[in-house]
């Protein structure tokens, strides 16, 4: 239980550090935010419970294809916040990912490359 909980703060802490960052920096907490902070302390968790190397593999490998889709989420963002607010602007963004997802994971499949 101990473990759990430990992870659960590291884990967190990552993300009030980067909010805490991001207030005093727009630059510098963007640039945090998009190291794979979250992913490394993934595959760490993952290594130190003794997950096989194939499943620790197959994270890094997933997590690189799923980043992709996710990517027009940020550029429209900027654009939608002033006009429509904050919420629904997230709502759009996420509808907008959901689609772009979709489209990416047919587009890949053409490849080989499974995703869904």
């Amino acid at each position: 239980m101990a473990w759990i909980i430990t992870k659960y703060l590291l884990t967190a802490g990552m993300v009030v550090l980067i909010s805490e960052v991001a207030k005093r920096s727009d630059k510098l907490g963007g640039f945090i935010a998009a190291l794979p902070l979250m992913t490394l302390l993934t595959l760490v968790w993952l290594y130190i419970e003794n997950q096989p190397e194939e499943k620790i593999a197959n994270h890094a490998y997933y997590t690189f294809w799923y980043v992709i889709p996710t990517l027009p989420m940020f550029l429209i963002f900027p654009s939608l916040l002033p006009r429509l607010g904050f919420w629904l602007s997230i709502v759009i963004c996420l509808l907008v990912t959901v689609v772009c997802f979709g489209l990416f994971a047919l587009l890949m499949k053409n490849f080989g490359v499974e995703l869904l």
